[in-house]
This record gives C-alpha cells, structure tokens and sequence, in this order.
C-alpha cells in the first residue's frame, strides 16, 4: 500500500495510449479510493532473440533471451513455419530450405547455459516466436545437442 494523495482513480484505458496520462480518468486528484486499492503493474522485459555462430546475423543457432540470461531453443517440433515467425521478426526476409542438412535442420553447434523453449510451434501469422506455443520457459527434455539452428 501507497502514502499520501491519491492522484487517478476510475483510469479507462484502451492499450494504444502513449502514456498513462493519455487515458481517461477522473479529474486529477478527484478520488473516492483508500490506500488499500492502489493499483501496481510488474513490466516485462522486451523479448530477444538472435542467431549465432553462423556466417552472419541470418543465420545461426537460434538463442533467446530471458531475464538478461541467453539461452537456446530445442528442434523437439520444430518446423519450417517456425523458421519463418524467427526470420520475420529478425527481418531477415524468409526462411530457406535446408533439405540437404542432417534431418533437414541446419547444425551451427551446441550452445551452453540454459535451454529456454521446447516443443515450440507456430501457426505462422505470430509476430514473435514467444507467441508462439512452446512448454514452460526452461522446461525441456533436451541436451544441447539438440539446439536449433536457422537460415534466413
């Protein structure tokens, strides 16, 4: 619970505000509420992803980054369409055929530290790989030897 005046209260916003003070609210400093009802917001850190150890910042071992940890992305179902919502957000145009690599996945070796996402499989529309449906962050059952790799 807060101290002191309360400024907002009966806040409406829509989400595409640029700022808390472009939503509609009661006039400043006209609040009928007690400390006991303060509102708090946790923020997210923006989410990351990166290709590493290929020949350049298209193609490599596909990592993502969680609470300023890197860590890398298992090929248990992985697929094309997956590739392409990487490729996309990356802006690195559209994902390649790789029939010719060893189970039709490119290899750029074993990462290290944490394996963050498993099972990953996008429809294709996602704007970000974290949209799309993935098991529980770090939860897997991969050795890096497994990690992804992807050709844009």
């Amino acid at each position: 619970e807060g101290t002191g005046p309360i400024w907002l209260d009966d806040v409406r916003c829509q989400g595409n505000e640029l700022s808390l003070l472009g939503c509609p609210a009661s006039p400043w400093g006209v609040t009928n509420c007690q400390h006991r009802e303060d509102a708090a917001v946790v923020c997210a850190e923006p989410f990351q992803l990166r290709l590493v150890d290929g020949p350049g910042r298209c193609a490599g071992r596909l990592e993502v980054n969680r609470a300023g940890q890197w860590g890398t992305v298992c090929d248990d179902g992985w697929s094309r369409t997956n590739a392409v919502v990487v490729c996309r957000e990356l802006g690195c145009g559209v994902a390649r055929a790789v029939g010719d690599l060893p189970q039709g996945r490119p290899r750029f070796g074993p990462g290290t530290g944490r394996i963050w996402l498993d099972d990953v499989r996008c429809q294709g529309q996602e704007g970000t790989l974290q949209d799309c449906a993935h098991r529980a962050w770090g939860h897997h059952d991969c050795t890096h030897q497994e990690d992804i790799g992807v050709v844009c």
